[in-house]
Order: C-alpha cells, then sequence, then structure tokens
C-alpha cells in the first residue's frame, strides 16, 4: 500500500531562505572576485573600519569562528589591506586596523555589495522591494533575532552580515 505525504499547508520559508541566501552568497561571491577578496574578508574590512575593535569583537560580528578569523586576518595582512596591532586597553587583545589600501577596498566592496543588493531587489516592482525588505528586517529583528537551544547542534553555513 502506497501511502500519499502530508500536505503542507504554510510554505516552506526555511527552504526558501536557505536557498536564497545560498544563491546570493555565490552571487556575491563571484562579485567580489573583481575586487581580489572574499566577502568575508570585505566584512572584515568594514566592521574594522566602523570603530577599534578587537580580533574576537570582529569575528564575533562577522559570525567567524577563532580559526577562520585568524585565516581571514592573516591573508588580509599579506595583501598589505590590514594590520594587527596591540590594543591600548589590553595588550594581550589584538586591534584590527585597516590600511589606506584597505579603506579603498571597502569603498570598492560596499559599492560591489551594494549593486548585488540592488540587482536581486530590482527583479521585484519596487512597492514589493520596499515591504520585502521592511518585512525581513522585523523578522531578523524579532522572532528570527537569536537562535534557540536545541539539543542537536544545528550547522550553518557561515557568511557575512556586512
Amino acid at each position: 500500500m502506497t501511502t500519499s505525504p502530508p500536505v503542507r499547508q504554510i510554505r516552506d520559508i526555511s527552504g526558501l531562505l536557505d536557498h536564497a541566501s545560498h544563491v546570493l552568497a555565490t552571487r556575491m561571491s563571484a562579485a567580489f572576485t573583481e575586487l581580489g577578496i572574499t566577502p568575508r574578508a570585505y566584512c572584515v574590512l568594514f566592521h574594522a573600519m566602523e570603530a577599534e575593535r578587537t580580533q574576537i569583537q570582529l569575528a564575533e560580528l562577522a559570525d567567524l569562528d577563532k580559526t577562520t578569523m585568524v585565516v581571514t586576518v592573516d591573508e588580509l595582512e599579506k595583501a598589505g589591506l590590514a594590520e594587527r596591532r596591540p590594543s591600548a586597553a589590553d595588550r594581550r587583545a589584538r586591534i584590527i586596523s585597516v590600511t589606506g589600501a584597505g579603506e579603498r577596498a571597502v569603498e570598492r566592496g560596499t559599492a560591489i555589495a551594494d549593486r548585488v543588493h540592488r540587482d536581486v531587489l530590482e527583479a521585484l516592482p519596487e512597492d514589493e522591494r520596499t515591504a520585502f525588505v521592511a518585512a525581513l528586517t522585523r523578522l531578523v529583528g524579532g522572532p528570527l533575532a537569536e537562535p534557540v537551544e536545541s539539543e542537536r547542534t544545528v550547522r550553518r553555513a557561515r557568511r557575512s552580515r556586512g
């Protein structure tokens, strides 16, 4: 006897958001190749320009684990876009300082990120763009602001918030 699967009563927004996030991340990554850095590196530089921040603070803002953050800052230093320096407040902590070349990369990267986002949003009629961004902003600021504890670890792809 063959049984049919249950019919969903509500659209699978998990699947939609996962797919949209993945495709947007691939578009962003492809666009950033023209700058020669990754969206992750851009995100770290962007947040380092906002304020004097430690490597740990930047890792949290960029949603990076400690190892990935170290590798990212190593890449930024090698490219001459950032440098580590001791914190004046805590000599054990390292501040990530953006170089002049890094500042130019952030400026160009911001234009790239804006272009990718604009291209995606322009697929919607103008009134829907505003409603979509407003609704997503409300969800991320409300019920989807923080992960909940779970007995099972939920793996997720790391992505920049910058």
